[in-house]
């Protein structure tokens, strides 16, 4: 018998999502994918891009799951297969996720921004685990199915719930807080990222403001006072009817302002004013924008009702994630790795870092990037404008790849070209022969443009 908590009655879900089941079960979890799939958890049957959820129901069943979340008749199953059977498994999904805030009492956050989502998501969940059970989003489940799945999987004595919501067009942020009803929302950032279907920065902005069409009543939006869309910001959550509006930043009004930020070996040591009470903690990441994140986790701490203190003394467990900044040394080679995504935002937080690190002796500060993409007409022009923070990051060497990333190769001086190619593969090799003891290596660039490939090279090559 498992001891896990259950989460899903047969009756339960039927009802949440007006379907039939075809047998009594329990489960105590809910899986879209059965590589990962647990005992006991529930299969929802999601029709993908590329494969059809129902393929896998025998395989789900085999490996143990409770039942199996299903729109259509199977083959090759059991008179007695345990199923919940509904109109549309995308549909079922989503109500299983509102049924399940709707029976929780747990105090809610939601995050969004052009970067540093998962990041402060990631914060918010360590900084919260001292005080009570948090659900939080898995990875960066911020889509369509990713949100209803966090929120189906919430448990029933969870105290705390971070979500982070994701967008790439308009009205899906929309969509997708009023399956999570925040309580409070956090805008990281808006920055010009997914131009190519927005067009200009505030129509991205725009966009994140659709979060506050979700906040619960008497709920709070939080910010960034630093940001060129902090009024029309506030103004869109004025609108929407939130009773309190809050900001984080380096300004003087800011209600989580930050003194001050100071790198150190374990990451930074940071000093910040937070609803009025100074604060000093350490966070296990270094930057800037690290530090940002931060300050604003802790004020929606605050507004959540949890002690800010006790949760800013475990952010020094914190630790930048994979491709998020995370850093490591391979045969003297210091890495760090940004290769999940990229705006250009975020390139110049990333350059900030790479700025402040120190090579060995004789070591160099090496740029690699990929494109960014989703751009649209102005790719080519803030593709270029990446030049500036190089130098500013005092880059010694720059090696780029993707078709986007040559407007940069032609703006930088000769003295810094490392190489190009086309793409990430046909780079990678050039960059491991070309890197040596002491440099410090930034990777960074847009998932599409897979700078993970430069990753795992780096480490094959200068392994121990």
């Amino acid at each position: 018998m498992s001891t896990r908590e259950i989460l899903w009655s047969a009756e339960e879900a039927a009802a949440a999502t007006e379907g039939r089941s075809t047998a009594s079960w329990s489960a105590y979890g809910v899986s879209i994918d059965t590589r990962t799939l647990e005992t006991g958890d529930l299969f929802v049957a999601l029709h993908g891009d590329n494969r059809d959820g129902h393929e896998f129901v025998p395989t789900a069943l085999s490996k143990g799951a409770a039942a199996a979340l299903v729109s259509q008749a199977l083959k090759d199953l059991s008179a007695g297969a345990p199923l919940l059977v509904v109109g549309d498994t995308q549909h079922g999904l989503e109500a299983l996720g509102r049924a399940s805030r709707a029976r929780s009492s747990a105090r809610i956050v939601a995050v969004t921004g052009s970067a540093g989502k998962t990041t402060t998501k990631e914060m918010l969940r360590l900084a919260l685990a001292g005080t009570g059970l948090v659900a939080a989003s898995a990875a960066s489940y911020n889509n369509h199915w990713g949100v209803p799945l966090s929120l189906a999987r919430m448990p029933r004595a969870a105290a705390y719930g971070v979500f982070e919501l994701g967008m790439n067009h308009e009205g899906e942020i929309r969509s997708l807080v009023k399956q999570v009803r925040p309580h409070v929302a956090v805008i990281t950032t808006v920055a010009p990222a997914h131009l190519e279907y927005f067009g200009h920065i505030e129509a991205i902005a725009d966009a994140k403001a659709e979060i506050f069409e979700g906040i619960e009543p008497g709920g709070a939006a939080i910010l960034p006072a630093d940001n060129s869309q902090f009024a029309r910001l506030k103004q869109r959550a004025i609108d929407a009817g939130v009773s309190r509006v809050l900001s984080f930043g380096r300004a003087a009004h800011a209600d989580a302002r930050l003194i001050s930020a100071r790198t150190n070996a374990a990451g930074q040591e940071v000093t910040a004013d937070i609803a009025g009470a100074r604060v000093n903690f350490a966070v296990g990441a270094s930057g800037t924008h690290i530090a940002m994140n931060a300050i604003a986790a802790l004020l929606a701490i605050g507004e959540l009702g949890a002690d800010i203190r006790r949760a800013a003394s475990a952010l020094s467990e914190f630790s930048a994630l994979k491709g998020r900044g995370a850093r490591f040394s391979v045969g003297g080679i210091e890495i760090i790795d940004e290769s999940y995504n990229a705006n250009p935002a975020s390139m110049t937080a990333a350059l900030d870092l790479l700025a402040s690190a120190q090579p060995g002796p004789e070591g160099r500060r090496v740029v690699v990037l990929g494109d960014m993409l989703e751009l649209g007409a102005q790719s080519a022009t803030l593709h270029r404008s990446l030049a500036a923070p190089i130098a500013s990051a005092k880059g010694d060497v720059v090696f780029l790849c993707g078709p986007r990333m040559a407007s940069l190769w032609q703006a930088l001086p000769e003295t810094s070209r490392g190489a190009y190619a086309e793409k990430s593969t046909e780079l990678a090799p050039l960059v491991a022969r070309a890197v040596r003891t002491g440099d410090v290596v930034l990777v960074k660039g847009s998932f599409g443009s897979r700078m993970s490939a430069i990753i795992d090279a780096l480490k094959q090559r200068h392994a121990a």
